[in-house]
């Protein structure tokens, strides 16, 4: 039996679940278990995987605590890939400790990018990056390097920072390669699409054209005055003014930026900013007030002038106003977003994800279903969400599970 577990491992390792299953598919002991539901991981049946993995803990006697902690860990993988976040992270540190106390470094190491896996989708950036540190000088493998490079490069990512993104996709690459596994190169080149894909819209004088994440990072350090869709903020290198709080001021302000240097008429910004049908004079003696208020919050950055038909966006020291918008203008942008990674979410994990409730977020999901632009499977609790597959485009691909060790 221990050559068969042990050649079952090593399958795994190498990136063969079937391989594995010849070995151990009918085999019920706790290693073996083990093994199969790792293996049923890596081939995309999760659920199948998560009840096998549950099985192996229990069939681990209390001596085996390195054991029960390696499928603790399998479980936490499963649930992070399934977008299940709300699993108890104190469950996952306990594992690594234990895995860490006994020596185990490999897999306390794939605990902690787990971990950091899971609070960069939460947009926890800075303990991601503490949790890595941890694991810094861990001597690591070829796959755990590249689980350690994706969640650097999604960091320098989410930061905009291109360059350190691209290292770490780079380095990433090569430890893929050298594990000899297809779907890490795959998660890989997935993960590098995102550096060549249009990241958002620039908006000037009335003509537009798709950003890369380059160029978007680029806008930080220009003259120019930026109207952010992003963060519903005006600003220009080191000063920011923040709308998100204002909508309407915000609104005002990109319909002004997208006219400049031309002005807007009232009847215009009553429409765009109040989505007025018939302008009346209530409506005109608002817009008085919202352009005052307007005036005061860009006061740094620039002057809203009143002209013979409306108003017009005056910039100080700069000839160059810009509107930074996101690829696509969608209400329920945000959400698509998350499930743009090609994984199936649930709404809870979405509503953890963005900040705001549940229900929040379900309602939006059944909108955009409404509208075919999302879809799900399952019901009640297991009830998973996705955008539909679009041909040519590789999706998130399940990184290895942690290899039982014999």
């Amino acid at each position: 039996m221990e050559s068969l577990i042990t050649a079952a491992a090593r399958a795994l390792q190498a990136g063969d679940p079937l391989g594995a299953l010849n070995r151990v598919a009918l085999r019920n002991d706790a290693p073996s278990l083990a093994l199969r539901g790792i293996a049923m991981a890596q081939l995309g049946d999760l659920a199948k995987a998560k009840t096998l993995l549950r099985s192996a803990a229990r069939a681990f006697g209390p001596r085996e605590a390195v054991a029960r902690a390696r499928c603790v860990v399998a479980e936490t993988e499963i649930a992070l890939v399934s977008r299940d976040l709300n699993w108890p992270a104190n469950t996952l540190a306990a594992a690594r400790a234990t895995l860490a106390s006994h020596g185990d470094l490999a897999n306390a190491a794939h605990a902690g990018h787990i971990e950091a896996r899971r609070l960069l989708l939460l947009g926890r950036l800075d303990e991601a990056e503490r949790t890595l540190a941890e694991i810094n000088s861990t001597p690591l493998s070829p796959a755990s390097q590249v689980a350690r490079e994706l969640v650097i490069a999604g960091i320098a990512i989410r930061r905009l920072r291109t360059k350190d993104a691209r290292a770490a996709l780079g380095r990433a690459a090569s430890a893929a390669r050298q594990a000899g596994i297809p779907a890490l190169a795959a998660e890989v080149e997935s993960a590098s699409h995102v550096l060549d894909t249009p990241a958002a819209r620039l908006i000037t004088r009335g003509h537009e054209r798709p950003l890369r994440l380059e160029e978007v990072e680029d806008l930080a350090t220009s003259e120019a005055l930026v109207v952010d869709t992003f963060h519903h903020a005006v600003r220009r290198r080191g000063i920011l003014v923040p709308l998100g709080r204002r909508p309407v001021l915000f609104a005002l302000a990109r319909i002004l930026a997208q006219a400049w240097p031309a002005d807007v008429s009232r009847e215009a910004l009553i429409t765009g900013a109040f989505q007025a049908r018939h302008v009346d004079e209530s409506h005109r003696a608002r817009l008085r007030v919202e352009i005052g208020r307007l005036r005061t919050k860009l006061k740094p950055l620039a002057d809203v002038s009143a002209t013979s038909q409306g108003f017009a966006l005056t910039p100080h020291n700069t000839w160059q106003v810009l509107v930074l918008a996101r690829p696509v203008e969608e209400k329920h942008a945000n959400v698509l977003a998350f499930l743009s990674d090609g994984e199936p979410w649930s709404s809870s994990a979405l509503a953890l994800a963005l900040g705001t409730s549940a229900r929040t977020v379900q309602r939006a999901l059944e909108e955009l279903a409404r509208s075919n632009k999302v879809q799900s499977f399952g019901h009640g609790r297991a009830r998973r969400w996705m955008t539909p597959p679009v041909p040519g485009f590789p999706t998130g691909l399940l990184l290895p599970g942690p290899l039982m060790k014999t």
